[in-house]
């Protein structure tokens, strides 16, 4: 297979560097220093580094590649309007902590240790968001049918790790002498907004969602046509961040007051399938497709912070 530019740029370890250079330039552009989002900065340096894990110990790619962590810190840029919200933050950092506990339990029913913990992970982003809760049952059901890992001890381990945290924090606010709070936390999962209004969504939202839909698109659409090359335990990998991104852009047309927190999920899930189709392919339109794509991206990014830095 001949190795074009997208491919030397898959494999290179210069990528991850480079782009991790270019995505502190952007936060410094967009005001990390002179706007004090240090806290939502470290959260975005451990979620990046959560993603290079989750990359190393599954071996999403079949060779060498830091292209699942490098399109993650490039998507995250180009949506740097996302960058002041200290609670997307969170729910992004424990999304990806949970991928990383819940893909260990891989056809193995007795992993309650595991899963706890990855539940625990989504029990504290449902702290900072509590539509995060809506994700709980389909993770579930992708337990059951991509990781094999469901039984009647490992699900109640996750009801114990969805409710840990709530647990701390009903003592927390019990002693502040604040319980009517905790109740109150829960009231938004039944906020539905109907008839839809999509006027919060600007014209940079939008660009960045059509570069982010494109790119789950191709990923998908590759991958469905190339995973017989790769391991079972891949292609049910995969599947659930495809289903996952599925969910996410159907919870956008529905509800797309949660944006912040949707887009967050719809990158992180993005970025494997994107970087698997960027390291795995090869071809005169493959690199095309590479190059629009990087045109668009940094064009994207350019558009959004000339927004924040002009017109905010």
């Amino acid at each position: 297979m001949k190795k074009r530019l997208q491919n030397i740029v898959a494999e290179s370890k210069l990528t991850f560097p480079l782009v991790a250079c270019f995505s502190a330039v952007v936060w410094l552009l967009c005001g990390l220093v002179t706007n004090n989002w240090w806290i939502q900065f470290a959260f975005f340096v451990l979620s990046s580094y959560l993603m290079v894990e989750l990359n190393n110990k599954n071996a999403l790619i079949r060779i060498f590649s830091r292209m699942v962590s490098s399109a993650f810190l490039l998507y995250f840029s180009m949506a740097c309007f996302l960058m002041p919200d200290t609670r997307g933050a969170i729910v992004q950092t424990c999304l990806i902590a949970a991928y990383l506990m819940l893909f260990q339990t891989y056809q193995d029913r007795e992993s309650m240790g595991k899963t706890y913990y990855a539940f625990l992970f989504l029990g504290l982003g449902s702290i900072a968001d509590v539509h995060l809760l809506f994700y709980v049952p389909f993770i579930w059901l992708f337990m059951a049918t991509h990781l094999f890992s469901f039984s009647w001890r490992t699900w109640l381990s996750s009801l114990f790790g969805l409710l840990t945290p709530y647990w701390f924090y009903a003592g927390w606010q019990a002693f502040n002498g604040r319980i009517t709070p905790l109740f109150e936390h829960f009231y938004p999962i039944a906020d539905f907004q109907f008839p839809i209004n999509y006027s919060m969504l600007d014209s940079g939202f939008m660009f960045t969602l059509a570069v982010i839909l494109l790119s789950a698109i191709m990923g998908i659409v590759h991958f469905w046509f190339t995973n017989y090359l790769d391991k079972i335990q891949i292609r049910m990998l995969y599947g659930i961040f495809i289903w996952m991104n599925l969910l996410t852009f159907v919870f956008l047309v529905l509800q797309p007051q949660h944006y912040d927190m949707l887009l967050r999920i719809a990158i992180i899930n993005t970025a494997p399938l994107i970087a698997h189709f960027l390291a795995l392919s090869s071809g005169r339109w493959t690199n095309i497709i590479f190059y629009v794509l990087t045109i668009s991206v940094l064009a994207v990014t350019v558009f959004n912070v000339w927004n924040i830095l002009f017109l905010y």
